[in-house]
């Protein structure tokens, strides 16, 4: 029976009505992987890829000028190549990051029956929003993959409309985040010749969503994807990866591996980075592969524009930024526009930004 040829929604509803996702099917045994989670052609594990993603080391950019340029030309250099850099010594204490962690373990390894109260596509509902493939009506292919999300900013939840096992941390580790990621804008704002406030104070960091991503083991690893191939809708995501690995990074025309580095947190431009940058940030395309061992746990840390429709901000190239030479390569959308057609549209390989360029 060809793949095309079932009822492909029928099966998608039967296994979201479960409520426990691919970590359901993993505990139920499964040694063959479904036909919802399918790819057309299987993936080549291996990677003949032996370039680096640029490490940037943060210490002392807030004390000593000279640190602080040399850090400002190599996020100007990592964003506007690859997208996408590692940094260390970026201050948030190495215990924090690994309880964070384990708090996102902790979440998957509650008992099917409480976690299934989490679960819900209605992004609205709950603070937390736990499910599996957020575009699992709209997407291709299925995800290996479950993930919550919960926005921790500008509105952080009460302590009670947290998950228990990691209700404390997501609160620090976000207001930890936050701190950072604040400090990247500002870099890459002076990076780009702007003042240090310009990212913050056009919006880039008023809202910012907490996402624990935790990828099962997976029995044919080949023939389905942790996170099919995309770019980030959002300005900048911080994303903490645990040691198995598994992202890569479309550079050059060929993927890369991006090695976890103990410690370390990755960066990445989203999309509406590059639409404000007029191209100078690049949102590059970025998978996860699935992988026998497991689970996989990472945290991403998206930082958006409020989707709040009350206050739509008009997001175009900034005026700075362009010239005769280099007039602006997109239109003018807001930032709820521009998420609510990510999301209509579901990780498909086509890039977002196409659909807003002049």
């Amino acid at each position: 029976m060809g793949v095309l040829s079932y009822d492909r929604k029928a099966e998608l509803t039967e296994f979201d009505e479960t409520k426990t996702g691919v970590k359901g099917l993993v505990d139920a045994g499964v040694t063959e992987v479904p036909r919802i989670f399918l790819l057309p052609s299987p993936e080549n594990l291996n990677s003949d890829q032996e370039l680096t993603l640029p490490t940037i080391d943060l210490k002392g950019i807030n004390e000593d000028p000279i640190r602080r340029k040399q850090a400002m030309e190599e996020v100007k250099d990592a964003l506007g190549s690859w997208g996408f850099f590692q940094m260390v010594n970026h201050g948030i204490p190495v215990d924090i990051l690994e309880e964070m962690r384990k708090g996102v373990l902790r979440f998957f390894d509650q008992d099917s029956e409480v976690r299934k109260q989490w679960y819900t596509r209605d992004r609205s509902a709950n603070r937390v929003v736990y499910n599996s493939n957020f575009d699992l009506y709209s997407a291709p292919v299925t995800n290996w993959r479950d993930s919550f999300l919960c926005t921790m900013y500008p509105n952080p939840p009460q302590p009670e409309e947290l998950p228990p096992p990691c209700r404390d941390i997501l609160l620090e580790y976000s207001s930890q985040v936050m701190k950072l990621g604040c400090s990247i804008l500002e870099l890459m704002s002076e990076s780009l010749g702007l003042a240090p406030n310009h990212f913050f104070d056009m919006g880039c960091a008023e809202e910012i969503q907490v996402t624990g991503h935790y990828y099962p083991p997976c029995p044919q690893p080949e023939l389905t994807m942790g996170t099919t191939e995309h770019s980030d809708a959002g300005f900048i995501t911080i994303l903490q990866q645990d040691l198995i690995g598994g992202l890569k990074v479309f550079y050059q025309n060929q993927w890369t591996h991006v090695t976890p580095i103990p410690g370390a947190l990755v960066v990445n431009a989203g999309d509406l980075l590059q639409l404000v940058t007029n191209d100078k940030f690049v949102s590059a395309r970025h998978k996860v592969m699935a992988n026998k061992v497991g689970p996989r746990i990472s945290v991403a840390s998206f930082f958006l524009a409020n989707l709040n429709p009350k206050t739509l901000r008009v997001l175009e190239p900034i005026k700075e930024l362009l010239s005769e030479d280099e007039p602006a390569k997109y239109r003018s959308t807001t930032a709820k526009d521009f998420m609510d057609y990510f999301y209509s549209k579901g990780l498909d390989k086509t890039p977002a930004l196409l659909h807003f360029k002049k």
